[in-house]
């Protein structure tokens, strides 16, 4: 008889373990669903290995432990064993090779690396081990730990490689699953994003023209044309598309391909969706046909947006210009009739009936100028370019100074003021916020009945301070509240043309504020707030500058002048006479050089367009020789040129024609802005350390010898020195000596302080005359002033 060949136990073991990794891999192939593939991963292993427990982790992209899988334990035993101590420098200890680990006893193991006080968190006793790296397309993945082989032996070396060859599968599996979990993930997102989009999505089939997916948007847009709670996809069968050539196309029984003529691609074309009742809403269209691999359309993605808000704002638009168009003709049909009476019966009417024809025109002038200038103002505010200059003011003359002119036009209703005595003072623009309290008291007046009096109160309101305009007249409906403040309102309970309100928003929150308007309902009256910032404390901001007024100090302030047309020029010269101030006026751009450095201005007002020469390039030729503000006077209103000048460094923008009043206010902003005085004589020379600078001669000396530095040298000194011992940044150095368009350009300024410092003999490390602020700028030490003449020759 034939002894057996240990070959076919052999044969047969192999079979046997070849036949259970096969069962293994086809059970953890059966799902896509990521925890269940890790759970069918670790719970394979442990029966491959007849292992009591089994521990699957998986590392991100940076190698650090993501995922970390129990099997085999309870969830105590699996916490204990996730706090162990030191674990990320055992975890280390035993993943840290690329080969597969079986060791007969884990405790003894980790403490010969070191650990001599781990323990197992594990009703065991000696704890059998494996361990194989999971990877995937040469990169590690994770790893599978099992352990306490059943009837308490040791693993074999079959066992060790059945579990390297089960996880070489399994990182294949699990590295599929996390591909499907992320593309859902991704796919969630993109449905999340398509639902959610404030554009409307339709995904049609092609064949039948069934809608297969619809957003909320889309769902939105097509609402109103649904009869009931039906379904939106009834529409197909009583709907008409009205295509931008005006073809009319029955939604029922057609095809996506057909009604878009076989496939094309649509881009942004007005349709109208019409039902049989005449419901109908108006949408942009865009559709975008989805091909199969064989070329035909399998699906139509549709975006639809709602024009019915553009169709709306257009109405009302249509009706403002209307409206602002009669309020227009109104004055000037009134103007019209005057002077022609004037003109043809002058002979025949008396004085009186004269001077009131000619206060015909002069009202009927004003209310024209105050539309055109709500107009210009609705503008401004759209661009953000309304120019508001906020300071520490009093409420109480500018709530009285509204209310003058209010009864001074013959107001029929009385105006009663009731201010808290203990009101701080806000920061407010006083002109800007007198025209608001004027619109918010006309109003009040015109929807109120004659004698119904008008209450102006104030409160302090948080941190600001809320000024209220309360009236007892005809109330506004609570659905129109919301929109008494549009640039386009669609309520008449505001005067005239209707854009006061929206002046007045963009005023009151130019200034940090809020507006709002109350009413309990018609024939209750109505209550309109705005608020402004409140300041706190005398030291919050800086006092306002006095107001000057024809005094001795107001005519010290000297402003020169430049307009090349002779009549703009008188005029210019007339308010500033008016207001006090020292006029120095030249039509000639050539000599205003030689008059900045004789008459040395505070402030020049300066034309935009000049013979010769640029606006733009003089007002920096002028800021190089001074440090004075300058102001454009100009017939140019576009934005493009008020944001050229603005950008370049000018105080302001002034457009003609303008009022006296506009061009004083707006001059005594710009001189308010600057930050130092108005000297008449020049600073009282600086002496320090043996460096002596007379401002006067523009001579610098070292130890009494004269000093020869550029005119570029000079300029930084004497910035540094008048200012000492104060630190100027590089930026502030840079705009005063080069101008505002070389901010920025800092090599400039170290180029000229290392010569500086060569010629004053001055060390960078151990300065004693010019002193180096890290990234911040430069000071010198606070000089003295001395009486002693100065020698030497000055700067080149």
């Amino acid at each position: 008889m034939a002894l057996p060949d240990p070959r076919d136990s052999e044969i047969a073991a192999l079979r046997e373990r070849l036949s259970r990794l096969s069962e293994a891999s086809l059970c953890i192939n059966e799902s896509l669903d990521f925890d269940a593939v890790l759970q069918g991963v670790l719970d394979a292993a442990r029966s491959l290995t007849a292992a009591r427990y089994g521990i699957m982790t998986l590392l991100d992209d940076d190698g650090a432990v993501q995922d970390f899988l129990a099997s085999g334990m309870t969830a105590d035993e699996a916490e204990q064993l996730w706090l162990t101590p030191d674990r990320w420098r055992i975890f280390e200890s035993l993943t840290g090779v690329s080969e597969p680990l079986r060791v007969p006893d884990l405790a003894e193991h980790v403490r010969s690396l070191g650990f001599s006080e781990f323990t197992i968190p594990l009703p065991v006793g000696v704890f059998r081990f494996m361990a194989a790296p999971l990877s995937h397309r040469g990169g590690r993945v994770g790893h599978l730990f099992v352990g306490d082989r059943e009837g308490g032996v040791e693993f074999r070396r079959a066992d060790e490689e059945t579990l390297v060859m089960f996880a070489s599968q399994a990182s294949l599996v699990i590295a599929n699953a996390r591909t499907h979990r992320e593309e859902r993930r991704a796919r969630a997102d993109l449905e999340t994003l398509v639902d959610t989009s404030p554009v409307g999505v339709v995904v049609l089939d092609a064949r039948g023209g069934a809608p297969l997916s619809l957003n909320r948007e889309a769902l939105r847009i097509v609402d109103g044309l649904r009869d009931g709670d039906g379904p939106a996809e009834d529409l197909l069968e009583v709907a008409t598309c009205v295509r931008a050539d005006g073809t009319e196309v029955p939604l029922a029984g057609f095809t996506v391909a057909e009604l878009l003529s076989a496939g094309e691609t649509v881009r942004a074309e007005e349709i109208v969706l019409r039902v049989p009742d005449g419901r109908s809403v108006s949408a942009l269209l865009n559709a975008t046909p989805i091909h199969a691999e064989d070329g035909r359309v399998a699906s139509c993605v549709v975006t639809l947006q709602d024009l019915t808000p553009l169709v709306e704002q257009e109405r009302l638009r249509a009706e403002f210009l209307a409206t602002v168009s009669h309020e227009l003709r109104t004055p000037l049909a009134a103007i019209k009739g005057s002077i022609t009476t004037l003109l043809e019966s002058a002979a025949e009417l008396d004085p009186a009936e004269t001077s009131q024809f000619f206060g015909i025109i002069r009202d009927q002038s004003d209310q024209m100028r105050h539309l055109i200038g709500d107009l210009l103002d609705l503008a401004r505010i759209q661009t953000g370019a309304l120019p508001v200059e906020p300071e520490p003011a009093d409420l109480w003359p500018l709530v009285d100074e509204a209310r003058t002119r209010i009864l001074s036009g013959g107001s029929a209703n009385p105006l009663d003021v009731e201010l808290a005595e203990d009101l701080p003072l806000v920061l407010a623009d006083r002109r800007r916020i007198v025209q608001v309290l004027g619109t918010l008291l006309a109003n009040a007046a015109a929807y109120s009945p004659d004698g119904s009096p008008v209450l102006v109160s104030a409160a302090r309101e948080g941190s600001a301070v809320a000024v209220s305009v309360a009236d007892q007249g005809r109330g506004i409906e609570a659905e129109l509240l919301p929109e008494l403040f549009r640039r386009f309102p669609r309520t008449s309970a505001t005067v005239g043309s209707g854009l006061g309100l929206a002046v007045c928003r963009g005023i009151v929150e130019a200034h940090g504020g809020r507006i709002r308007a109350e009413s309990d309902g018609p024939g209750l009256g109505a209550r309109f707030t705005f608020t402004l910032p409140a300041v706190e404390s005398a030291a919050a901001v800086p006092a306002p500058a006095p107001r000057r007024a024809r005094s001795a100090t107001a005519k010290q302030v000297r402003v020169l002048a430049v307009d090349d047309d002779p009549q703009a020029l008188r005029y210019v010269r007339a308010v500033l006479v008016r207001e006090g101030y020292a006029p120095i006026v030249t039509g000639d751009p050539a000599a205003v050089p030689r008059l900045v450095a004789e008459e040395r201005p505070h402030l020049v007002l300066l034309d935009l367009v000049l013979p010769g020469t640029d606006g733009i390039e003089l007002m920096h030729d002028i800021r190089r020789r001074a440090n004075v503000p300058v102001i454009f006077l100009s017939a140019y209103g576009q934005d493009g040129a008020v944001a050229r000048a603005l950008d370049h460094g000018a105080a302001d923008y002034v457009v003609k024609p303008f009022s006296p009043t506009e061009l004083a206010a707006r001059m005594r902003a710009a001189l308010r802005k600057r930050v130092e005085p108005f000297p008449d004589e020049p600073p009282a020379p600086y002496a320090a350390a043996g460096l002596g600078i007379d401002y006067a001669e523009r001579r610098v000396t070292i130890d009494g010898e004269p000093l020869e530095l550029t005119a570029t040298e000079y300029a930084v000194l004497y910035e540094l020195a008048v200012h000492a011992p104060r630190v100027l940044t590089h930026g502030a150095l840079v705009q005063r000596v080069w101008g505002p368009e070389r901010v920025g350009d800092s090599w400039l300024l170290r180029n000229v302080v290392k010569r500086l410092r060569r010629k004053l003999g001055d060390d960078a490390d151990d300065p004693g005359y010019i002193f180096t602020e890290p990234r911040i700028g430069y000071r010198m030490a606070g000089g003295m002033a001395h009486a002693a003449g100065i020698s030497g020759t000055g700067a080149q």
